[in-house]
């Protein structure tokens, strides 16, 4: 049986779950009779708050929440190193939470963490818009890489990334790119293929999708198989560890990269100069993204206004190894 959350007790004391996280926070600034009925609730329910188990007339440290879809993704590194940085700089305490791609435990997790801490920043999210803004409704809350009208909102320049990466792979000789794609869940992965299916049409070039796929270098070598398939000599990957995953998997078939297939990745991970070819990447800036979105999120918290405009990061175009001008037919390795 699960453990009961914050919105259990709302429910059963009839009011909202912002009133419960202020019941426990700040008791002051609850009435007292709706306190109480609070409390009752969560006793009857067995909920216990994380603030409710300090010891009395201990401080209480500020902290906020960074949640994060995969810990063991290098791509969450910079971003944990930046929101560790900002959040040191301030006096707050960091809590790192990991999901494991589920938007079930996402929320599940948050809802543990609200009553403790002062706001939320949260890493590529896989919840549901209507699910973050109940979460913003109740705290400050900063999302990277996904847009809501609710929240505080960082995110990278994919479309113009995705822009160059087809202009490079176009001067190539490239005429049909193939995007294997990411998460089914992922916002960034919607964002990322318009971006390419656009591309592509102004550009005379024509785009193929496969996937979904989890952001793995073993799902990469997984679509590998795919890519053959489709017959394409470019591959627009929705990350790095796809695309490093399909530069081995095609390796395995016999496909030379970049002789008979140009692979391009999004992030800029450290692993991208350590395989052989190294990779052609779209780099994003990460340890700025996770700097910047606890600074805003920490400001939120302490009465600043959301600008209620997305903070857009711009990104370049790593050129290495992955990519090359596409041979005529007869001239290719076999």
């Amino acid at each position: 049986m699960s453990r009961p959350t914050i919105y259990d007790v709302a429910r059963e004391a009839g009011v909202a779950a912002s009133t419960v996280s202020r019941a426990y926070a700040r008791p002051g600034r609850v009435n007292a009779d709706t306190a109480k009925r609070i409390f009752e609730a969560a006793e009857k329910l067995g909920y216990r708050s994380a603030i409710a188990l300090q010891p009395r007339g201990g401080a209480v440290q500020h902290a906020i929440a960074l949640v994060v879809a995969d810990v063991t993704n290098p791509f969450y590194g910079d971003i944990i190193k930046g929101a560790y940085e900002a959040a040191r700089e301030a006096g707050y305490q960091l809590i790192l939470s990991h999901t494991n791609e589920s938007p079930k435990v996402e929320r599940h997790t948050i809802e543990q963490e609200l009553a403790q801490v002062d706001g939320v920043v949260i890493a590529s999210s896989r919840m549901t818009d209507s699910a973050l803004r109940m979460v913003a409704k109740q705290k400050a809350v900063v999302l990277l890489n996904r847009i809501i009208p609710e929240a505080s909102c960082v995110l990278n320049d994919a479309e113009r990334g995705i822009r160059r990466a087809v202009e490079h792979l176009a001067s190539l000789g490239h005429d049909r790119i193939t995007y294997v794609a990411g998460p089914e869940t992922s916002w960034s992965d919607g964002v990322r293929w318009r971006a390419l299916r656009q591309s592509t049409a102004d550009l005379g070039l024509e785009a193929r999708r496969l996937g979904p796929y989890e952001p793995t270098v073993l799902a990469g070598l997984s679509a590998a198989h795919r890519v053959v398939e489709s017959d394409s000599t470019a591959v627009q990957a929705y990350n790095d560890q796809l695309a490093i995953g399909i530069v081995k998997g095609l390796s395995r078939l016999g496909v030379a990269v970049p002789e008979q297939v140009s692979v391009v990745g999004f992030d800029n991970i450290i692993f991208d100069e350590l395989v052989e070819p190294q990779l052609t990447t779209i780099a994003s800036p990460l340890y700025r993204m996770g700097f910047t979105g606890m600074q805003n999120c920490i400001a939120v918290a302490q009465g600043a206004k959301p600008s209620g405009r997305p903070l857009v990061l711009p990104v370049r175009l790593v050129v290495r190894d992955s990519t090359a001008r596409v041979r005529p037919p007869g001239a290719r390795p076999r």
